[in-house]
């Protein structure tokens, strides 16, 4: 059964029913490959609706004061946080048909919650995703169990640092790391959001390149990312400091991307915020892809749609 027949069901004659996408921009690439993706407009969000009534559950595992991360003494360096950091579906969706073909191997630093590699398995990837936390690889591993068949995505527990050495050759990467210490996951010494920040940076660093070293020639890596403040409330320059790690692990920097993400809390914040800082409610990521060796080589070996 084809992905759009698994998300939408199908219609009287057994094919898959999908939304009406009029612009033929749209009709081959899913959603216009722009550098500003709005993840509030119907399309996207018809289509997230539907990757969630797989069952999809990217929250279980994610530890709700975790998530908040309590152990933060500032709300400047919360107030535009966006409060669940749920991988969006369909943003996973295109990284994959936009930078990887059918049969591919994803490899995931950050492998956090379930949905990277339950869309890549449902897209017909293979998917190796590292974290430390086994109550969090535990979630996955049963959510994996109930939605993907076939194909099961393998989720290591453990220290990226050490566990990259055992990872499969990759013809993609593709993670979400966590922001510095913005969400604290645990009290273990590995766990980056426990580390403070130039330890965190250091750790980052050596992920990113050993991922990389793990990354096939010609082919793409993709990070999302956002920036976040300090205790003192100013930004850390998180996203160079991810495109910097990058370059020096011997990638060149090919895409750039806002995703405009929903409003959320932010609404019921921006007031109070605005006028006692005059700092902005956040509501977008950065998207940001690599690229190891040629460009035109790699596009070459994607599927796209």
């Amino acid at each position: 059964m084809s992905i759009d027949a698994q998300l939408y069901g199908v219609d009287l004659f057994g094919a898959p029913m999908r939304p009406v996408i009029t612009s033929p921009v749209s009709q081959k690439f899913l959603i216009p490959p722009f550098t500003v993706l709005n993840a509030r407009e119907g399309d996207w969000q018809e289509r997230k609706r539907a990757w969630k009534n797989m069952g999809i559950s990217g929250e279980v595992g994610r530890d709700a004061a975790a998530i908040h991360c309590p152990n933060s003494s500032s709300e400047d360096s919360l107030e535009d946080a966006n409060y669940t950091s749920i991988f969006d579906p369909v943003l996973c969706e295109l990284a994959y048909l936009w930078f990887s073909s059918n049969g591919d191997t994803v490899v995931d630093p950050f492998a956090g919650g379930s949905v990277r590699g339950i869309v890549a398995s449902c897209l017909g990837r293979k998917y190796w995703g590292c974290d430390l936390r086994a109550e969090q690889i535990d979630a996955n591993k049963v959510q994996g169990e109930l939605l993907c068949h076939d194909n099961q995505p393998e989720w290591v527990c453990g220290d990226s640092l050490q566990k990259l050495d055992e990872a499969p050759e990759a013809d993609f990467v593709f993670s979400c790391p966590p922001y510095g210490d913005l969400e604290e996951y645990g009290d273990d010494p590995l766990d980056l959001s426990a580390m403070d920040h130039q330890a965190f940076l250091v750790a980052y660093r050596a992920i990113i390149a050993k991922a990389c070293e793990r990354l096939k020639q010609d082919r793409f890596a993709c990070f999302v990312v956002g920036d976040f403040r300090d205790k003192k409330g100013n930004y850390r320059n998180f996203v160079s400091d991810t495109i910097q790690a990058f370059l020096d692990a011997g990638m060149n920097y090919y895409n750039e991307a806002i995703l405009v993400t929903s409003v959320g809390s932010a609404s019921m914040r921006v007031t109070k915020q605005f006028e006692a800082s005059r700092k902005f409610a956040k509501t977008h990521q950065n998207i940001l892809v690599f690229v190891k060796g040629d460009g035109k080589k790699a596009a070459r070996t994607t599927e796209c749609i």
